[in-house]
């Protein structure tokens, strides 16, 4: 029985190579690939807690305020919400949805 012995030649290895090399860069790439409700800055979720804070308002209030249609994000069970929905949507609540009576000044 004869062996063979393959010997690659400097071709196959540049193109080998090349191969894993845009393999690695495209596994990477997925991995950093922003998540679609990530597009304001790096977080832009906002806690219930903070939310109610930066607007002034208890938590009680913030719900209810839910339940009128202010936008929100649910993620593993918890409530999220995004400054710049918050922001269009007191600017368009001329109904008084909200039932707030001043818009913070520090939006």
């Amino acid at each position: 029985m004869e062996t063979m012995i393959f010997i690659p030649k400097e071709e196959d290895f540049r193109r080998w190579i090349k191969e894993e090399i845009r393999a690695s860069v495209r596994e990477l790439f997925n991995e950093l690939k922003p998540n679609p409700m990530e597009t304001e800055d790096m977080n832009p979720l906002i806690s219930r807690a903070d939310t109610a804070k930066m607007l002034g308002i208890s938590l009680v209030t913030l719900t209810d305020w839910v339940k009128r249609g202010l936008p929100r994000h649910k993620q593993r069970g918890r409530v999220y919400f995004m400054k710049s929905e918050i922001l269009d949507y007191l600017k368009s609540d001329t109904g008084g949805r909200t039932g707030k009576i001043q818009q913070k000044s520090q939006l």
